[in-house]
């Protein structure tokens, strides 16, 4: 059995460490919302961190994607499929997750930067989980409407483009924290820096769309930011936002 890393950091807020990639589950009472689903080969962490907190497949009332690469993706059909369960994400994602198009690092531009420290390992590893796995939604939705979304955690997304065009950050007031994707990020394997920062270039569909995301992400109150990779940084979620910023000079 392959346990995930479930950490509480909030009431009803808790931030999962898969083996590459971070998931969110929000719960209140039986129901949940699930921000993110790894990728495709980590779907058994996925069930057993849900299980972990008490819940279930059957109990998520929503999928919610800040973007739709297959480390974020991976389950999100497969949950569809097997339980019903609405994929939504931001309208400019929406064809993304349909695979209508690709905003992807490709595999001739990872081979291109394999010299890099980390990004071999990383690669072998993207493969083996899925990353070049067919995950397309077959109906995902778009967010019904702007403001906080009538889902467990009510969570407010911000739209965040740059890594894709369409990625999509998620504001949890009630607690004071940030669920930012890949938007903002305290870690990653191909990267030697540690805390807040953007993630490599080849990562980013629109670099200066994801500089400007930043400063999007500096006027949000809170002060857990939950990234899609790397551990919880805890602390200003604007300075963290502006730290990455003057790293990305």
């Amino acid at each position: 059995m392959m346990r995930a890393a479930v950490r509480q950091v909030a009431d009803g807020t808790y931030l999962v460490h898969g083996p590459s990639t971070n998931w969110v589950i929000l719960t209140e009472g039986d129901a949940v919302t699930l921000i993110d689903t790894g990728y495709p080969g980590d779907r058994e962490r996925l069930l057993d961190s849900l299980a972990q907190v008490g819940s279930s497949p059957e109990a998520v009332t929503a999928v919610l994607i800040t973007h739709a690469h297959n480390d974020h993706l991976g389950s999100a059909q497969y949950l569809r499929a097997a339980h019903g369960t609405p994929v939504l994400t931001h309208e400019a994602e929406v064809p993304h997750a349909r695979r209508d198009f690709l905003h992807q690092v490709s595999v001739g531009r990872v081979l291109r930067n394999a010299w890099r420290p980390g990004v071999a390992p990383w690669a072998v590893h993207a493969l083996r989980a899925g990353g070049t796995a067919d995950v397309a939604v077959g109906t995902p939705g778009p967010f019904p409407a702007p403001g906080p979304l009538d889902l467990p955690g009510r969570p407010v997304p911000v739209h965040t483009p740059g890594h894709t065009g369409g990625h999509c950050a998620f504001h949890l007031p009630g607690v004071g924290a940030v669920v930012s994707g890949d938007a903002l990020v305290s870690g990653h394997p191909t990267s030697r820096v540690r805390g807040p920062q953007l993630l490599p270039d080849m990562f980013h569909h629109e670099r200066a769309a994801a500089l400007e995301s930043l400063d999007v992400l500096a006027t949000l109150h809170g002060d857990l930011l939950l990234p899609g990779h790397g551990p919880l940084h805890e602390g200003s979620v604007a300075d963290a936002a502006l730290l990455a910023r003057e790293r990305a000079q």
